[in-house]
Protein backbone atom coordinates (compact mmCIF):
# COMPACT_ATOMS: atom_id res chain seq x y z
CA UNK A 1 0.00 0.00 0.00
CA UNK A 2 1.53 3.46 -0.62
CA UNK A 3 1.34 6.36 1.43
CA UNK A 4 -1.63 7.77 -0.85
CA UNK A 5 -4.10 4.81 0.00
CA UNK A 6 -3.57 5.40 3.51
CA UNK A 7 -3.95 8.91 3.47
CA UNK A 8 -8.04 7.86 3.26
CA UNK A 9 -11.08 8.17 0.77
CA UNK A 10 -10.82 11.71 -1.28
CA UNK A 11 -13.89 11.86 -4.07
CA UNK A 12 -11.89 12.69 -7.64
CA UNK A 13 -13.47 14.42 -10.27
CA UNK A 14 -11.75 15.78 -13.62
CA UNK A 15 -9.02 12.85 -15.62
CA UNK A 16 -6.68 10.22 -14.97
CA UNK A 17 -2.90 10.92 -15.19
CA UNK A 18 -0.63 7.79 -15.65
CA UNK A 19 2.61 8.13 -15.06
CA UNK A 20 5.81 5.57 -16.59
CA UNK A 21 8.75 5.81 -14.20
CA UNK A 22 12.39 5.10 -15.21
CA UNK A 23 13.10 8.43 -17.64
CA UNK A 24 9.92 10.04 -16.95
CA UNK A 25 10.02 10.15 -12.71
CA UNK A 26 13.48 9.27 -11.81
CA UNK A 27 16.48 8.06 -13.43
CA UNK A 28 18.70 4.81 -11.53
CA UNK A 29 21.82 4.91 -13.69
CA UNK A 30 20.86 1.29 -15.01
CA UNK A 31 20.37 0.19 -11.54
CA UNK A 32 17.68 -2.53 -12.51
CA UNK A 33 19.92 -3.51 -15.45
CA UNK A 34 22.56 -3.93 -12.93
CA UNK A 35 20.35 -5.44 -10.06
CA UNK A 36 19.02 -8.13 -13.01
CA UNK A 37 22.82 -9.40 -14.24
CA UNK A 38 23.61 -9.80 -10.31
CA UNK A 39 20.53 -12.12 -9.62
CA UNK A 40 20.69 -14.27 -13.06
CA UNK A 41 24.49 -15.24 -12.16
CA UNK A 42 23.94 -15.56 -8.30
CA UNK A 43 21.00 -18.37 -9.17
CA UNK A 44 22.25 -19.21 -12.44
CA UNK A 45 25.91 -18.48 -12.59
CA UNK A 46 25.85 -16.74 -15.72
CA UNK A 47 27.41 -13.26 -15.82
CA UNK A 48 26.07 -10.23 -18.10
CA UNK A 49 22.90 -12.39 -19.19
CA UNK A 50 20.89 -9.52 -19.45
CA UNK A 51 23.64 -7.52 -21.63
CA UNK A 52 22.67 -6.65 -25.39
CA UNK A 53 19.03 -7.25 -24.25
CA UNK A 54 16.84 -4.38 -25.36
CA UNK A 55 14.72 -3.33 -22.14
CA UNK A 56 13.28 0.32 -22.99
CA UNK A 57 9.58 -0.12 -23.43
CA UNK A 58 9.85 -3.56 -22.27
CA UNK A 59 8.01 -5.07 -19.22
CA UNK A 60 10.78 -6.80 -16.46
CA UNK A 61 8.84 -10.00 -17.68
CA UNK A 62 9.67 -10.14 -21.20
CA UNK A 63 13.55 -8.73 -20.78
CA UNK A 64 13.43 -11.74 -18.24
CA UNK A 65 12.42 -14.31 -20.86
CA UNK A 66 14.55 -12.85 -23.49
CA UNK A 67 17.72 -12.94 -21.08
CA UNK A 68 16.63 -16.39 -20.02
CA UNK A 69 15.96 -18.16 -23.45
CA UNK A 70 19.23 -16.51 -24.84
CA UNK A 71 20.82 -18.08 -21.63
CA UNK A 72 19.54 -21.59 -22.28
CA UNK A 73 17.45 -21.36 -18.74
CA UNK A 74 14.13 -22.67 -18.08
CA UNK A 75 11.66 -20.24 -15.50
CA UNK A 76 9.95 -22.88 -14.68
CA UNK A 77 9.80 -25.27 -11.89
CA UNK A 78 10.08 -21.94 -9.66
CA UNK A 79 12.96 -20.06 -11.16
CA UNK A 80 10.88 -17.22 -12.07
CA UNK A 81 9.87 -16.64 -8.55
CA UNK A 82 13.35 -17.09 -7.08
CA UNK A 83 14.81 -14.60 -9.82
CA UNK A 84 12.34 -12.04 -9.03
CA UNK A 85 13.28 -12.08 -5.35
CA UNK A 86 16.71 -12.25 -5.57
CA UNK A 87 16.34 -9.31 -7.86
CA UNK A 88 14.88 -7.05 -5.51
CA UNK A 89 16.91 -7.38 -3.18
CA UNK A 90 19.55 -6.79 -5.77
CA UNK A 91 17.63 -3.72 -6.54
CA UNK A 92 17.74 -2.35 -3.43
CA UNK A 93 21.92 -3.18 -3.34
CA UNK A 94 22.16 -1.52 -6.88
CA UNK A 95 20.03 2.05 -5.98
CA UNK A 96 22.06 2.54 -2.75
CA UNK A 97 25.25 2.43 -4.71
CA UNK A 98 24.76 5.65 -6.17
CA UNK A 99 21.27 7.24 -5.24
CA UNK A 100 20.49 9.75 -2.37
CA UNK A 101 20.85 7.31 0.30
CA UNK A 102 20.61 9.39 3.83
CA UNK A 103 18.41 11.76 4.87
CA UNK A 104 20.36 14.73 4.41
CA UNK A 105 21.08 13.72 0.76
CA UNK A 106 17.43 12.50 -0.05
CA UNK A 107 16.13 16.29 1.80
CA UNK A 108 19.13 17.68 -1.15
CA UNK A 109 17.51 15.86 -3.63
CA UNK A 110 14.08 16.78 -2.48
CA UNK A 111 15.10 20.57 -2.74
CA UNK A 112 16.72 20.72 -5.85
CA UNK A 113 13.88 18.84 -7.69
CA UNK A 114 11.45 20.95 -6.17
CA UNK A 115 13.15 24.11 -7.69
CA UNK A 116 13.44 22.56 -11.37
CA UNK A 117 17.11 22.22 -10.97
CA UNK A 118 17.71 18.42 -10.68
CA UNK A 119 20.12 16.43 -8.96
CA UNK A 120 24.12 17.13 -10.37
CA UNK A 121 24.50 13.85 -11.92
CA UNK A 122 22.06 13.78 -14.95
CA UNK A 123 22.23 9.60 -14.61
CA UNK A 124 20.27 9.48 -11.38
CA UNK A 125 17.53 11.31 -9.21
CA UNK A 126 14.58 12.87 -9.37
CA UNK A 127 13.87 14.56 -12.67
CA UNK A 128 13.67 17.93 -12.65
CA UNK A 129 10.24 19.31 -11.86
CA UNK A 130 8.89 15.98 -10.79
CA UNK A 131 8.39 16.76 -7.33
CA UNK A 132 7.20 19.78 -7.47
CA UNK A 133 4.48 18.27 -10.18
CA UNK A 134 3.39 15.31 -8.47
CA UNK A 135 3.02 17.83 -5.15
CA UNK A 136 0.47 20.01 -7.00
CA UNK A 137 -1.06 17.08 -7.81
CA UNK A 138 -1.94 15.59 -4.61
CA UNK A 139 -3.40 19.08 -3.16
CA UNK A 140 -6.00 18.58 -5.97
CA UNK A 141 -8.83 16.25 -6.71
CA UNK A 142 -10.05 16.71 -10.65
CA UNK A 143 -6.58 14.63 -11.58
CA UNK A 144 -6.07 11.41 -10.12
CA UNK A 145 -2.62 10.14 -10.55
CA UNK A 146 -1.85 6.39 -11.10
CA UNK A 147 1.79 4.37 -12.40
CA UNK A 148 1.92 2.70 -15.68
CA UNK A 149 5.09 1.02 -16.30
CA UNK A 150 7.09 -2.05 -17.40
CA UNK A 151 8.57 -2.64 -13.76
CA UNK A 152 7.20 -5.38 -11.72
CA UNK A 153 5.13 -3.75 -8.86
CA UNK A 154 7.67 -3.99 -6.03
CA UNK A 155 10.63 -3.21 -8.16
CA UNK A 156 8.45 0.14 -9.46
CA UNK A 157 7.94 0.29 -5.28
CA UNK A 158 11.61 -0.17 -4.50
CA UNK A 159 12.28 2.62 -6.97
CA UNK A 160 10.08 5.22 -6.03
CA UNK A 161 10.40 4.40 -2.14
CA UNK A 162 14.15 5.31 -2.64
CA UNK A 163 13.49 8.78 -3.94
CA UNK A 164 10.40 9.54 -1.57
CA UNK A 165 7.97 9.18 -4.58
CA UNK A 166 5.91 6.47 -4.09
CA UNK A 167 3.51 8.49 -1.63
CA UNK A 168 2.15 10.05 -4.50
CA UNK A 169 0.37 6.80 -5.84
CA UNK A 170 -2.34 4.89 -4.83
CA UNK A 171 -2.25 2.27 -7.80
CA UNK A 172 -1.14 1.53 -11.18
CA UNK A 173 -0.30 -1.78 -13.78
CA UNK A 174 2.84 -3.21 -13.21
CA UNK A 175 5.07 -5.49 -15.87
CA UNK A 176 4.62 -8.59 -13.61
CA UNK A 177 0.71 -8.64 -14.89
CA UNK A 178 1.47 -8.53 -18.89
CA UNK A 179 4.45 -9.02 -21.60
CA UNK A 180 3.54 -6.27 -23.42
CA UNK A 181 3.34 -3.20 -21.53
CA UNK A 182 0.89 -1.80 -24.38
CA UNK A 183 -1.86 -4.57 -22.67
CA UNK A 184 -1.14 -2.88 -19.12
CA UNK A 185 -3.34 0.52 -20.14
CA UNK A 186 -6.83 -1.27 -19.79
CA UNK A 187 -5.47 -3.00 -16.47
CA UNK A 188 -4.21 1.01 -15.24
CA UNK A 189 -8.06 2.80 -15.80
CA UNK A 190 -9.73 -0.36 -14.12
CA UNK A 191 -7.38 0.13 -11.08
CA UNK A 192 -7.66 3.94 -10.76
CA UNK A 193 -11.54 4.07 -10.83
CA UNK A 194 -11.05 0.91 -8.20
CA UNK A 195 -9.14 3.59 -6.17
CA UNK A 196 -11.92 6.15 -6.81
CA UNK A 197 -10.78 7.88 -9.66
CA UNK A 198 -13.68 9.45 -12.18
CA UNK A 199 -15.06 7.33 -14.73
CA UNK A 200 -13.89 8.78 -17.95
CA UNK A 201 -12.94 8.04 -21.58
CA UNK A 202 -9.91 6.61 -22.97
CA UNK A 203 -8.97 9.01 -25.10
CA UNK A 204 -9.55 11.69 -21.89
CA UNK A 205 -6.69 9.65 -20.34
CA UNK A 206 -3.27 11.40 -20.59
CA UNK A 207 -0.28 9.16 -19.90
CA UNK A 208 2.77 10.85 -19.15
CA UNK A 209 6.44 8.69 -20.28
CA UNK A 210 8.65 8.35 -22.96
CA UNK A 211 6.52 6.69 -26.26
CA UNK A 212 7.45 8.70 -29.66
CA UNK A 213 5.60 8.02 -32.82
CA UNK A 214 8.48 8.58 -35.99
CA UNK A 215 5.97 9.84 -38.66
CA UNK A 216 7.85 9.21 -42.00
CA UNK A 217 10.17 6.67 -40.73
CA UNK A 218 12.19 6.02 -43.58
CA UNK A 219 14.52 2.92 -42.50
CA UNK A 220 14.02 3.78 -38.52
CA UNK A 221 17.53 4.93 -38.08
CA UNK A 222 15.81 7.64 -36.08
CA UNK A 223 13.53 5.12 -34.11
CA UNK A 224 17.09 2.98 -32.68
CA UNK A 225 18.41 5.38 -31.96
CA UNK A 226 15.52 7.30 -29.73
CA UNK A 227 15.23 3.88 -28.31
CA UNK A 228 18.53 3.59 -27.37
CA UNK A 229 18.38 6.40 -25.08
CA UNK A 230 15.40 4.73 -22.78
CA UNK A 231 12.15 5.80 -25.64
CA UNK A 232 9.28 3.29 -26.68
CA UNK A 233 9.52 4.34 -30.43
CA UNK A 234 6.63 3.19 -32.66
CA UNK A 235 7.29 4.53 -36.62
CA UNK A 236 4.98 4.73 -39.64
CA UNK A 237 5.91 5.14 -43.38
CA UNK A 238 4.12 4.62 -47.11
CA UNK A 239 6.83 2.78 -48.43
CA UNK A 240 6.56 -0.99 -47.73
CA UNK A 241 10.27 -0.94 -48.72
CA UNK A 242 11.33 1.13 -45.55
CA UNK A 243 9.14 0.09 -42.83
CA UNK A 244 10.54 -3.89 -43.66
CA UNK A 245 14.02 -2.58 -43.26
CA UNK A 246 13.07 -0.64 -40.32
CA UNK A 247 11.30 -3.54 -39.00
CA UNK A 248 14.73 -5.44 -39.26
CA UNK A 249 16.97 -2.64 -37.66
CA UNK A 250 14.47 -2.13 -34.72
CA UNK A 251 13.13 -5.62 -34.10
CA UNK A 252 11.25 -4.62 -30.90
CA UNK A 253 9.45 -1.78 -32.44
CA UNK A 254 6.53 -2.04 -34.21
CA UNK A 255 6.29 -0.28 -37.67
CA UNK A 256 3.05 0.52 -39.62
CA UNK A 257 2.75 1.05 -43.40
CA UNK A 258 0.66 3.94 -43.31
CA UNK A 259 0.01 7.51 -45.04
CA UNK A 260 0.83 10.11 -42.60
CA UNK A 261 -1.89 12.45 -43.95
CA UNK A 262 -4.38 10.08 -42.15
CA UNK A 263 -3.62 7.23 -40.06
CA UNK A 264 -5.42 5.56 -37.03
CA UNK A 265 -3.20 3.68 -34.34
CA UNK A 266 -3.78 1.84 -31.83
CA UNK A 267 -2.22 3.70 -29.21
CA UNK A 268 -1.35 7.40 -28.15
CA UNK A 269 1.85 8.67 -28.00
CA UNK A 270 3.76 10.97 -25.69
CA UNK A 271 5.69 12.85 -28.59
CA UNK A 272 5.01 13.11 -32.73
CA UNK A 273 8.32 13.02 -34.31
CA UNK A 274 8.79 13.88 -38.56
CA UNK A 275 12.19 14.51 -39.24
CA UNK A 276 12.28 14.65 -42.51
CA UNK A 277 9.43 15.29 -45.08
CA UNK A 278 9.83 15.48 -48.83
CA UNK A 279 8.02 17.61 -50.72
CA UNK A 280 6.97 16.30 -54.37
CA UNK A 281 5.30 18.94 -56.43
Amino acid sequence: MSAAEGAGPRVYEGTIVLFDIDGTLIRTDRAGSRAMNRAFDDLFGIAGAFDGIEMAGRTDKWILEDAAARAGVHLSGGNFERFRDRYFERLFEALAEHGPHSSATRQRAHDSAASGRGETDSRRGVLPGVQSLLETIGERTDIFPALLTGNCEQGARIKLEHFDLWKFFRCGAYGDEAIDRRHLFDVALQRAEECGAPRVRREDVIVVGDTVLDVACGSGEHARLLAGHGFVVDGLDLDPAFVRIARHKHPSGRFFEADMAGFDLPDRYDAILCSSVRSVT
